[in-house]
């Protein structure tokens, strides 16, 4: 057996003790099957045990696994107060935590994309990884051309091997997620990570989307995103960002520093479209920094939604529709959009109460986002005896609309985890098409 299937069977046998090592814990610990809201039935001990089993097999794993952890992890805000310590724990590790890649290792890599004098190409480069990610790692060094301090990633060999098997075994872990938060429903999260994983293994096609968003924001105020400086198929250079990372932000940051970083992303996530006719797609912490000089630093463009169009005019058309009461509008625009089937007996007020919950973040001049309001919203849509969640039932999701859902919701969770009050409304008006009404 040679090296490479070992470490693919010990990647599998690790994914599939998890939920048997949890099943198993939940029976020892309560004896009964577990059913309903974890917080109701999962002892401290279990839930702080689970954790960690979550984060030391996830973290030890490059690819899916890793990528899948980064995901869920912008989601614990929703997590109950009993669970969300030591979930927040694991999961957060994992945006900016991965096992580094031997040095020997690193320099076969670089030589495979850059030539064997890849060396003379730098005057400094550090061999101890600055950070590491879902499939691949950073290495800082100074590029020589320019003397630019530089940033490194390199891929890991046989990473888009590895992003595949992961997540085939990753299905398994469904069960598992249900029960920590019945809310998250985890099979289109793994079905569109395997969408995207061809585009993300290609750091080329990543530069062209890092060069689209440097040129639409440079000499920006608010954002800044480093230009790139080289880029191979395995392989990309750019410039270094200096900066304190959105977690540390998260965790220790001040009420203001919080405030204004939940500012700066929404104004990313809503610009984004109209200037580079692209929307950052991976919105976990991890690749956000907040700089010196008060910008929003932005790294790793991987995963992106191209939307040569800009953002889509009905959703700003038909939230400002939903605001104003007008309840027959916004069905027959949902309807149009196909969220709601043309003969679905759906009663338009009913719709309109379903809807408006999840508008109050933009109903006012400002809003705070907080883990409480999330958590209840969580709990509004998930609670089977909810009516909101028998409505739910029968709408749909346009594929062209998953992606843009995808990322909203991942940058509503991080806006609960800065806690950040922001004039969100005005934002909107500014950059969402068909928000603002027609003058």
């Amino acid at each position: 057996m040679t090296d490479i299937p070992r470490r693919a069977v010990s990647r599998t046998a690790r994914l599939a003790a998890l939920p048997l090592g949890f099943a198993g814990r939940t029976v020892l610990g309560l004896g009964k099957r577990v059913t309903g809201l974890a917080s109701e039935v999962i002892s401290a001990d279990i839930q702080q045990r689970t954790a960690e089993q979550l984060f030391s097999v996830l973290g030890q794993l490059k690819g899916g696994a890793m990528k899948f952890g980064q995901a869920l992890s912008v989601f614990e805000a929703a997590l109950p107060d009993e669970l969300a310590g030591p979930y927040r724990q694991a999961l957060t590790k994992l945006q900016e935590s991965a096992p580094p890649m031997p040095a020997a290792s690193v320099h076969k890599a670089i030589a495979a994309q850059l030539g064997e004098n890849w060396r003379a190409k730098f005057t400094e480069f550090d061999d101890t990884p600055a950070a590491a990610a879902s499939i691949g790692q950073v290495h800082r060094a100074v590029w020589k051309k320019g003397k630019r301090e530089v940033a490194v990633k390199v891929q890991y060999p046989g990473a888009g091997d590895a992003l595949v098997a992961d997540l085939k075994q990753l299905s398994r872990l469904g069960g598992m997620f249900r029960v920590i938060q019945p809310g998250i429903d985890v099979k289109p999260l793994l079905t569109e990570l395997r969408d995207r994983i061809t585009e993300e293994l290609d750091y080329e096609l990543e530069a062209e989307a890092q060069r689209a968003f440097a040129a639409a924001y440079a000499g920006d105020e608010e954002i800044f995103v480093p230009q790139v400086v080289a880029a191979a198929p395995r392989v990309l250079i750019t410039e270094w960002v200096d900066g304190t990372p959105l977690a540390k932000i998260i965790s220790s940051g001040t009420e203001a520093e919080r405030d204004e970083a939940g500012r700066l992303m929404a104004t990313l996530h809503f610009s984004a479209p109209e200037r580079a006719r692209l929307l950052h797609a991976d919105p976990h912490p991890g690749n956000f920094r907040m700089l010196p000089d008060g910008r929003l630093g932005v790294i790793d463009f991987g995963a992106v939604a191209r939307l040569p169009e800009g953002h889509p005019e009905p959703i700003g058309r038909l939230v400002r529709l939903a605001l104003a009461g007008d309840a027959d509008g916004v069905l027959d625009g949902l309807m149009a959009e196909g969220f709601v089937k043309e003969h679905d007996p759906i009663d338009a007020h009913a719709l309109l109460d379903f809807l408006l919950p999840m508008l109050e973040p933009v109903a006012a001049e400002e809003f705070r986002f907080t883990r409480p309001w999330l958590r209840a919203e969580a709990a509004r849509l998930a609670s089977p005896k909810s009516p909101a969640y028998q409505l739910s039932r029968h709408l749909n999701l346009p594929p062209n609309y998953l992606l843009i859902h995808r990322v909203t919701l991942g940058s509503i969770g991080v806006l609960c985890q800065l806690e950040a009050k922001a004039p969100y409304r005005s934002i909107l008006e500014r950059w969402l098409p068909g928000f603002a009404p027609v003058p």
